[in-house]
């Protein structure tokens, strides 16, 4: 989210950069998040001159993974872990209990094995994104048992299954206003 990547820039770019000499500092966003002009971490890039050097060299996010698999690193298949607060709708209150919360639920759900997953906090119901291609498997009786045990165990009242799927910038949409 903006805030913490304002906050990882600021202390990066004064601690870590003047201590070391270093006239600029740059992060791993790539051609693929580029072509989204909503992402909040990309505003405070912006704002700290932050480089951008894998987006400038036209590098997408499968190059970056084929780099990392030649390469051997063992993070080439690495689901993306984007920062919990995105996992709050705008302008809800963010707090240490909220991100705990859909910590918690979400290592719940890829206990049972699923290899991505998105918790969506909407006070006390969480609305849960998986992949495509695992969204069949929550409906099998037992496994939707489990998810239900799980996520209520991290506090929430309700799960609700998003049958959307994982949604990259969920809460970037265009937000619907009224007069």
């Amino acid at each position: 989210c903006f805030h913490c990547k304002d906050e990882l820039f600021t202390r990066i770019g004064d601690d870590v950069a003047v201590a070391h000499g270093l006239s600029a500092i740059s992060y791993g966003e790539n051609a693929d998040d580029a072509v989204r002009p909503d992402r909040p971490g990309a505003r405070a890039a912006t704002e700290h001159l932050v480089l951008r050097p894998l987006a400038d060299a036209g590098l997408t996010k499968a190059d970056v993974r084929a780099v990392a698999a030649a390469l051997g690193l063992p993070n080439a298949d690495k689901p993306a872990a984007p920062c919990l607060a995105s996992r709050i709708p705008h302008f809800k209150e963010v707090t240490p209990e909220k991100l705990s919360q859909i910590d918690r639920a979400e290592a719940a759900v890829r206990a049972l094995g699923f290899s991505d997953c998105r918790v969506r906090h909407h006070d006390d119901v969480a609305r849960l994104e998986l992949t495509d291609h695992e969204l069949a498997r929550a409906a099998d009786p037992e496994v939707r048992a489990a998810l239900v045990e799980g996520v209520r165990a991290a506090g929430f009242r309700f799960v609700a299954l998003d049958l959307v799927g994982i949604q990259s910038g969920a809460f970037t949409m265009p937000l619907v206003t009224r007069d």
